[in-house]
């Protein structure tokens, strides 16, 4: 398998449409209009994805902006209904079963971890601005502090 065209700054993020822990689905052109933080994470109920997944629950600057925060991993519905409702995350945890759309943006592959490499999720976060274009991405994240630079790419480009 080739890997995927990494997308670049300006250009368009691919429309998905992947369902909440309720099965509702979720599609990029319905938050048109508004900065969406679409990040990627590889397991739920998991330490660094909690941290990260609370952090951007937590976050003051990004409620400020009206941003819009969408999780997505390959975990099933009910794993995703007991993580947010376990950590009160009051965005929608998306589930990408097969992670095809995650193949298709590059964030499903060869990982490296403590010297094992492994086929995954790959911790990365996209931030798509009104347009529907990408602002930002971010493909090797570190949890710590993540949430705050997001929130800074988004007011940094408002200020464009």
């Amino acid at each position: 398998m080739t890997e995927p065209t990494r997308l670049q700054p300006g250009d368009a993020f691919p429309d998905f449409s992947l369902p909440d822990a309720d099965g509702t689905l979720h599609s990029l052109a319905q938050y048109e209009g508004k900065y969406v933080v679409l990040y990627a994470y590889p397991k739920d109920d998991t330490p660094g994805c909690t941290k990260e997944a609370c952090d951007f629950r937590d976050n003051a600057l990004l409620k400020s902006h009206g941003a819009v925060v969408l999780g997505v991993s390959a975990d099933d519905a009910g794993s995703h209904r007991q993580f947010a409702e376990k950590f009160s995350l009051p965005f929608p945890l998306l589930s990408d079963r097969d992670a095809e759309f995650l193949k298709s943006i590059g964030t499903y592959g060869e990982k490296n971890m403590y010297g094992k490499v492994t086929q995954g999720i790959k911790r990365q976060t996209f931030l798509i601005g009104p347009d529907g274009k990408l602002v930002k991405s971010w493909l090797a994240v570190k949890v710590d502090g993540h949430a705050d630079a997001v929130a800074e790419a988004i007011e940094k480009d408002m200020k464009k």
